[in-house]
């Protein structure tokens, strides 16, 4: 099977990548690295995609670029996009609509071109932040979107051109994940944040009180949904929420770092940031039913991945 992964010298996307080619698929992996969020990642996970057999490297901007080659596949992952909340805002808004908006508009102009019988299947990846805060349930993914920053609208904005794509004629299926982290987890993300600091005994950068919970989710559950996504002829249009079930504080997140790490926390509290959900809870019951799929790697075992790739890191730097 011929998969185009847009967005593969991202976190996410690197992973998602280097598994498709693992089963035996010839991959096109797309990125714009003078675009990346976080340059220095970008090239470093570039790089190890050049060294894989089965993977392809092309440069294209999304958002510029002449598409056409890109629907040439069999399944297209499109995972490119400008993340963050908080960097959504005031400057970066303009950044946000272009690199999540603009460009999945022209890829699925694009992936809808071909004659029906050649045109790709698509994924397309959004974010629990189109629900915004969860109450005393956790989100389904028929609850109507509250998005609260320009990131979530941006994302609400890509679900509707999908949908839109799908009545069209596209076979495309989104995909809402839920606080991803794991080994090459992006430096502005909080958990890498908090092992660097932790390991330097700097002070834990806190937004708000530590008291908001997150469905932290794996980056190998995501990268597995996704792979089960793409192969399981889900019906057009299909909406499913990717997320560990369980929510966890980041208090009891940083406290379990502490104890992987063998130090004390200092942690400094911020105010909190506009935009950012009180909770995030996701029901996974519908991927359940028709992927198989649930989040098989808790917290501990988690976050402990993530130190151990935070350490092999910094070995390697020497």
């Amino acid at each position: 099977m011929r998969v185009v992964v847009t967005g593969a010298a991202g976190f996410i996307g690197g992973h998602v990548a280097e598994a498709f080619a693992a089963a035996g698929h010839e991959v096109l992996a797309v990125d714009a690295l003078h675009r990346s969020a976080a340059p220095e990642a970008a090239r470093v996970t570039w790089a190890a995609l050049a060294d894989r057999p089965g993977i392809t490297l092309v440069e294209t901007d999304l958002a510029a670029d002449d598409l056409t080659k890109l629907a040439d596949a069999d399944v297209v992952v499109h995972l490119a996009g400008r993340p963050g909340v908080r960097s959504s805002f005031g400057a970066g808004e303009a950044a946000t609509e272009r690199d999540n908006v603009t460009a999945t508009r022209r890829l699925l102009a694009a992936c809808l071109g071909p004659a029906p019988a050649r045109r790709p299947r698509v994924v397309v990846a959004s974010s629990s932040s189109v629900y915004g805060s969860a109450g005393d349930r956790p989100h389904h993914e028929d609850d109507p979107p509250r998005p609260a920053s320009p990131y979530a609208r941006s994302k609400v904005a890509a679900e509707r051109l999908a949908a839109r794509a799908v009545e069209e004629g596209l076979t495309a299926v989104t995909l809402r994940y839920f606080s991803v982290y794991g080994p090459r987890q992006r430096p502005d993300m909080a958990f890498h944040r908090f092992v660097e600091a932790a390991r330097h005994d700097r002070p834990l950068p806190v937004f708000g009180d530590g008291r908001q919970s997150r469905a932290f989710t794996h980056v190998a559950d995501v990268t597995a949904a996704t792979l089960a996504a793409a192969g399981a002829g889900l019906p057009p249009g299909t909406v499913l929420n990717v997320g560990h079930p369980e929510p966890v504080t980041v208090r009891d997140a940083i406290d379990l770092l502490a104890g992987l790490l063998g130090v004390r926390p200092r942690v400094r509290e911020y105010a909190p940031a506009a935009g950012d959900a009180a909770r995030t809870w996701a029901d996974t019951a519908r991927a359940e039913r028709l992927l198989g799929w649930s989040a098989r790697i808790g917290p501990a075992e988690g976050l402990a991945d993530q130190v151990r790739w935070h350490r092999e890191r910094m070995e390697r730097a020497g």
